[in-house]
């Protein structure tokens, strides 16, 4: 078979891949590396990372997330990007905030991203998922979540962001300070100072 029929048979194989593969699927699926260059080089395919691909007409998406999702699958949005998401922010990190367990590893992405590591307690409380495409989803933590810990952390993050979403949130439709103090239970630190914004702001 000559080349160009080569790389139409990767062309064709590709329809039976996810739209975001990796090295050893293509491999395994019957494309050769030397097809997957040819793939990438005619725009068939694009790199979202090392050894990982996404073809061309997949449905738009975003494709850093995308990547941190696939290398980190428990990685949760957490912190200004969370509240960005939540319309709690209109701070635009520089980097992802990403959230992973304590002693989970933290694997090397392009995509920029800033690794937090929190409690495995605590780290499901408030985790809800966002979907990426019909595939892939990467966690989220929900507004409450987010506000609490850029409270507790606020001494990293600056008390500007976690203030300013507190009092962006208590403006929203269906706000609830009693949700939001059951939740602040699970994590001491950011009770206190907390139960002192909301006595303030309400």
């Amino acid at each position: 078979m000559g080349r160009a029929g080569k790389s139409a048979a990767g062309r064709g194989v590709l329809r039976d891949l996810p739209p975001t593969f990796t090295y050893s699927q293509a491999m395994a699926a019957g494309v050769s590396r030397w097809q997957l260059y040819r793939l990438r080089d005619q725009g068939s395919i694009e790199v979202v990372g090392r050894g990982l691909y996404r073809r061309h007409n997949a449905e738009a998406a975003d494709i850093d997330l995308i990547e941190i999702a696939r290398r980190a699958p428990l990685a949760t949005l957490c912190l200004a990007t969370a509240l960005a998401r939540h319309g709690l922010t209109d701070e635009i990190p520089s980097r992802i905030d990403v959230a992973v367990p304590r002693g989970q590893h933290r694997p090397i992405t392009t995509a920029p991203v800033a690794w937090h590591l929190f409690d495995p307690v605590t780290f499901e409380i408030g985790r809800t998922n966002l979907p990426l495409d019909f595939e892939t989803s990467i966690g989220l933590y929900n507004a409450e979540r987010s506000i609490i810990d850029a409270i507790r952390l606020r001494h990293r993050e600056g008390p500007d962001l976690a203030y300013a979403a507190l009092r962006r949130w208590l403006r929203q439709r269906g706000a609830s300070p009693s949700k939001l103090l059951a939740m602040v239970r699970h994590f001491p630190k950011a009770e206190r100072p907390l139960r002192e914004a909301l006595e303030i702001l309400l």
